[in-house]
Order: structure tokens, then C-alpha cells, then sequence
């Protein structure tokens, strides 16, 4: 479904910002798609509980459902209405870390209705660290979010660039400058988000990025890092499977330049 009109917006301008933001509330709500900025690059998103604009983003992109994007969600609370079976460590991290770059694959709610495209049950949650995200998540709820560019092609680090590859279909466009803000001189500056897997025995990073093992295991001592097995396992037993497309997914999802 391609979009009928597309708007760019200047949200460093509070009436554009505030335009911006009611116009890409109606878009979600009609099934279209935006572009939006994470905490560090743009990201093109949906509403999360549509089947439609969930295939209508993949489309965009051009790419199929073994890779469904991940959700990008407004508060802490909204964790619970979306995954079952958080473990208390998996809890810990996202108190602790959340907004910011850490990715968590968790049991999905069985008795949701969306459909995000192959997730073996599982959905990807983070709550990105940007004021102007949370605000339009705020309004909209929970979105399906991938980095804002043609599959294959370097994220958009500005709402400009996504429109090159991303086009009429999207319906609207938020600009607020460059992303990462601060031009990539931070020391994770441009580092895709941490992912790690709650939905096994043990709690395992699956990615490493932006968060280090070392904070995560301030909280979390129990979390096991790439490559990593617990103690006393036989040295012939294979790693975990992680849910293998969410962490895809993950890859190539609203906070990160594709892998």
C-alpha cells in the first residue's frame, strides 16, 4: 500500500513538531507508515498491532516476514502487556537500562492479535532513548520499528536521507537533525543496541553493542556473554538457539546501521 500524500516536518520548530506529531498519529492509525528518530539513527515504523502497516513497512524496506521488526515501546509498564515469562533478571535490565540501548527477546503474550511475521513466539522490546520517539510512542502505543532504509542500503541518519530510499511509501517524515546527536563522538556513539535473549534457562547476550557485559552485569550477574555457556555444561553441548528472527531483526531495527 503506498501512501496517497507524504509531509516532511521540522521538529526542532515546537509548531512543526506539534504538526508533525498529530499528523503521524492519524498516519499509524490509518495503517501508514512513518519516519521517525531513535537515540541513534531514523527508524521507519507502524503500529505494531496491524498486520497491514506491519507489511506495508516490510514492503517499504523490501524485505519478507523471516525478519519482523522489533517493537519499540513507551514505558516500562507496557513490557507486561506484551511478554510473558519475564524473568526477574530480565526485569532488572529493563529497569535499569530502559530508555536506552538494550534490546530484550522475551516470550511474546499468546493472547495478542498482531502478527510481526515469523517470531517463533517471541518479540523484541526497547525503549529508545529520544525525547521526540517517546513522544510519538506515547501517542501511539507500542510500534513495529526498522531502521529507516531500503534493505542492504546504509540506515538513514536523517528523516532527508530515509526519504531518498523510503520514498512515497511513507506518509510522514520527522526531521530532528542528525542521528547519533552528538555526531558520533560518544564512546558508543553509532553502536547498535545490546541484545540479549530472557527466554531460556539462562539470560545470554546475543549481540554485543552500545551496553557493555560488564554494566549488564552489575545488575544481572547471571548473564551469560557471546559464546559463553554456564559452568558445569559439557563441553560437547552447542549454545542455546536464540530465537533466530527476532535477533535478525534485531540487527536491522530502529537504533542500528545493518549489520
Amino acid at each position: 500500500m503506498v501512501a496517497v500524500t507524504t509531509a516532511t516536518y521540522n521538529c526542532t520548530d515546537p509548531q512543526q513538531r506539534a504538526e508533525g506529531l498529530a499528523h503521524a498519529q492519524r498516519a499509524i492509525a490509518q495503517k501508514q507508515c512513518i519516519v521517525m528518530p531513535t537515540d541513534t539513527v531514523y527508524g521507519i515504523a507502524a503500529d505494531a498491532f496491524s498486520a497491514q502497516a506491519v507489511a506495508t513497512l516490510l514492503a517499504a524496506k523490501g524485505r519478507g516476514r523471516s525478519m519482523p521488526p522489533p517493537v519499540l515501546i513507551p514505558r516500562l509498564q507496557t513490557m507486561d502487556g506484551l511478554a510473558t515469562e519475564v524473568p526477574a533478571a530480565g526485569r532488572a535490565l529493563a529497569e535499569r537500562f530502559w530508555p536506552g540501548p538494550l534490546t530484550l527477546i522475551f516470550h511474546a503474550q499468546p493472547s495478542l492479535t498482531w502478527d510481526l511475521g515469523e517470531t517463533k513466539g517471541t518479540v523484541a522490546l526497547r525503549i529508545p532513548d529520544d525525547e521526540l520517539a517517546q513522544a510519538l510512542l506515547t501517542i501511539t502505543g507500542p510500534l513495529a520499528v526498522s531502521s529507516a532504509n531500503r534493505t542492504g542500503h546504509p540506515a538513514a541518519q536523517t528523516a532527508a536521507e530515509a526519504r531518498e530510499q523510503l520514498a512515497e511509501s511513507v506518509e510522514v517524515y520527522l526531521e530532528e537533525g542528525f542521528r547519533p546527536a552528538d555526531g558520533g563522538s560518544g564512546a558508543s556513539a553509532g553502536l547498535p543496541s545490546t541484545i540479549i535473549d530472557c527466554t531460556g534457562d539462562h539470560l545470554r547476550v546475543v549481540r554485543q553493542g552500545a551496553l557493555s557485559l560488564e554494566a549488564i552485569r552489575e545488575v544481572a550477574p547471571g548473564v551469560l556473554g557471546l559464546g559463553e555457556e554456564p559452568a558445569g555444561a559439557p563441553a560437547e553441548e552447542a549454545p542455546a538457539e536464540a530465537p533466530g528472527e527476532p535477533v535478525e531483526a534485531a540487527r536491522d531495527q530502529a537504533d542500528l546501521p545493518p549489520a
